[in-house]
């Protein structure tokens, strides 16, 4: 295996020498530079895996080579060092391309834990063919999509996931992980609006035994669940504002508190975080903190809704419905026809991908032979709760089989099981519906 070759360039030759040190005893190869030229001219001169540079330097500063960098070397990580508390800095350097930075006086636990990472970044090719997740599709926006995915995975920035409810945002947090250097360690989402407020600080940081009423046994916290890995915080809008005061702080710190200690733990966790609400509407109102806002955004991406990339509707439907199919034990999945994919490519999805396989759930149970049409996708028939986090679609107009849904029907189901013995075919022929819609009510109702 090749010796890594990292860069650093700082003029203080103290800190020089303790992170020359630090990295040989890791097994690196070290060059040091103690200014912008003479880093150049390395750079352009040698082959470097790393390149950890001080924000302050004699003849420039650390952002204009990380630009510099991110322009001639695109695939080289680069790293600051930032003087103690300066976040600003510190979020400007990642947002011009740093793959991450580490404060004065320098802690050689975070110093190693960043080299580890940045040494161990899979080639492009090989960190998509490792990565279990993908998006389905090939329109213009999807391409796109992917090609920040790729970048976003090369650096431990903060990423903030702007989209829609059921657009995907969870499943491209999870394709930065994966295509990442930290895809081998824990990825720990986290839905904020689906914890009680009272129990947010022992579920996010963990806490000792008798620190309060019922606090039996000592708990890990998710971030130290998450450590060496991403911690992925969902629907980050719903966060109570004295959450958002210690989020902040142990986002900065790279270091938690669980409650019942007198002392903070540090972790290591990439924060990827996601909303379907607009957060700058939210600080406006005050609902939001503005620091953790700049702190959490220092990248943003958006995930396109489905209507915004209709030509991979047919392509995503088909591939729900083979999934569907084999989950059902079905020797072959149906078709869509002309009149169905038609129908969808028109649709405008509200609900998104989420909406869709909801729709061809449906459309599975509903269809008869090998082909689903327009009639079996019901999609005039989709109603939506108000709130748009649980966008989920209910089928309001009346089920077809003529079995009340209200509460009736696993009882329908049932009778017409024990009248016919256990006969599926017969059962099914009795309640008026086809095997395979007798199935799908089985599986969905949890009859054995």
């Amino acid at each position: 295996m090749t010796t890594k070759h990292v860069l650093i360039i700082d003029d203080e030759p103290d800190i020089c020498e303790l992170i020359e040190i630090t990295l040989t005893r890791m097994g690196l190869k070290t060059q040091s530079a103690q200014n912008l030229t003479d880093a150049r001219i390395l750079l352009k001169s040698e082959s470097f895996d790393l390149c950890l540079t001080d924000m302050r330097l004699p003849d420039g500063t650390g952002i204009e080579l990380v630009e510099h960098v991110q322009k001639n070397y695109p695939d080289l990580p680069i790293a600051v060092i930032t003087a103690h508390g300066n976040m600003e800095t510190a979020v400007k350097a990642l947002k011009a391309g740093a793959f991450d930075f580490v404060s004065k006086p320098v802690d050689i636990q975070l110093l190693r834990s960043l080299v580890s990472a940045a040494t161990m970044l899979p080639e492009k090719d090989s960190a998509l063919e490792k990565a279990s997740t993908t998006i389905t599709g090939d329109s213009p926006v999807v391409k796109d999509l992917l090609d920040q995915v790729a970048k976003l995975a090369r650096s431990q920035a903060p990423v903030f996931i702007q989209g829609e409810s059921g657009a995907g945002k969870e499943r491209i947090a999870r394709m930065i992980h994966e295509q990442g250097a930290r895809s081998a360690a824990p990825f720990v989402p986290i839905n904020c609006g689906a914890i009680p407020a009272e129990l947010m600080e022992s579920e996010f940081f963990g806490h000792v035994k008798g620190s309060f009423t019922g606090a039996t046994t000592d708990k890990q916290g998710l971030f130290q669940a998450a450590n060496g890995g991403t911690l992925f915080l969902d629907e980050i809008a719903e966060l109570p504002l004295h959450m958002q005061v210690k989020l902040l702080r142990s986002v900065q710190e790279k270091a938690i508190r669980p409650i019942g200690t007198q002392h903070e733990v540090p972790v290591d966790v990439r924060i990827l975080s996601a909303s379907h609400k607009d957060l700058v509407e939210l600080v406006k109102n005050g609902l939001f903190r503005k620091d953790l806002y700049y702190r959490i955004n220092v990248i943003e991406l958006n995930v396109p809704g489905l209507r915004e990339r209709a030509a991979d509707i047919p392509a995503i439907a088909q591939q729900i419905i083979q999934t569907l199919a084999t989950k059902s034990g079905l020797q072959k999945a149906p078709e869509l026809d002309q009149s169905a994919l038609d129908a969808l490519m028109a649709y405008p999805f509200p609900g998104n991908v989420r909406e869709l396989e909801n729709i061809m759930e449906r459309a599975l149970a509903m269809a008869d032979g090998d082909t689903i049409s327009q009639d079996d996708l019901f999609l005039n028939q989709a109603n939506y709760t108000e709130d748009p986090q649980y966008n989920e679609p209910q089928n309001t107009a009346g089920d077809t089989t003529g079995i009340d849904l209200a509460g009736t029907e696993k009882n329908a189901i049932m009778q017409a099981l024990e009248q016919t013995r256990w006969n599926k075919t017969a059962a099914a022929k009795l309640l008026g519906l086809s095997l395979r819609q007798l199935r799908y009510r089985l599986e969905k109702l949890n009859i054995e």
